[in-house]
């Protein structure tokens, strides 16, 4: 077994006649950031849902901290370390900014409310400040969810994600549903915060400025299996991937 922090070996994963993860094998290191191509169906949400719990394997081994983790459910996974945000912002739109935050501590297990003690305590409020600082998002504490914009309701998403202690962090689409001018920032934002905390990142994106950018490895997804794992610049220049993949001109 090689050093990565993620190992994933020969998983496979059917639903009926079709086949979304075929002999799937990847070696994630530690705090590398890796993103996930592919058009719709080919096989990049199953491997995330299977990763973090959603989607339990057919078949294969899923290596982190010591352990195979696959089929084990989602809220065990993220109390291990690995968490991940939405392409659909799962957030409260009752609950202000900071509410949000004060749930999404007691779901990572930072707070267990009691009937003795508030889950909203002065520690817990200390540490939601702090990770909304982080995403440079603490001026909408107070806010409710309905008058934030796309972005900052993305950085939210992600914060709450960032709840707990976090090693491995999957970003479904993290630009989706951002207006054009805010993706660069956002991008910047969240990867700067994720690189500070030393968290290995593994985003889906379909935006390949985005993959170019903020990438250093790319698994390039098609008909359930990875057909490139490399360096953006060697990935998006594969005539396989621009013919499956990207529809750029071969």
């Amino acid at each position: 077994m090689s050093s990565g922090v993620l190992e994933v070996r020969d998983v496979q994963k059917t639903f009926g006649a079709v086949t979304a993860a075929k002999d799937i094998s990847v070696s994630v290191p530690q705090g590398s950031i890796y993103s996930l191509i592919g058009t719709n169906g080919a096989g990049k949400t199953t491997f995330v849902n299977m990763v973090t719990g959603y989607i339990k394997p057919d078949a294969g081994i899923i290596n982190f901290g010591g352990r195979n983790i696959a089929g084990l459910p989602p809220r065990q996974i993220t109390r291990l370390g690995i968490h991940r945000s939405f392409q659909i912002a799962q957030l409260c739109n009752e609950l202000t900014v900071e509410e949000n935050m004060l749930v999404a501590g007691a779901i990572h297990g930072q707070t267990r409310p009691s009937f003795l003690r508030r889950s909203d305590d002065a520690q817990a409020r200390e540490r939601a400040m702090a990770t909304l600082e982080r995403f440079d998002i603490a001026e909408h504490r107070n806010r409710l969810i309905p008058e934030l914009s796309g972005g900052v309701k993305k950085l939210l998403d992600i914060a709450m994600a960032m709840a707990g202690e976090t090693q491995i962090m999957l970003l479904d689409e993290p630009t989706s549903g951002v207006a054009a001018d805010e993706k660069f920032p956002i991008m910047d934002l969240v990867i700067n915060a994720l690189r500070n905390e030393g968290v290995t990142v593994i985003f889906v994106e379909h935006d390949m400025d985005i993959v170019n950018r903020y990438s250093e490895r790319v698994l390039a997804f098609y008909d359930g299996q990875i057909i490139a794992d490399d360096t953006p610049d060697v990935v998006l220049s594969d005539t396989e991937v621009q013919r499956y993949v990207t529809g750029a001109p071969a």
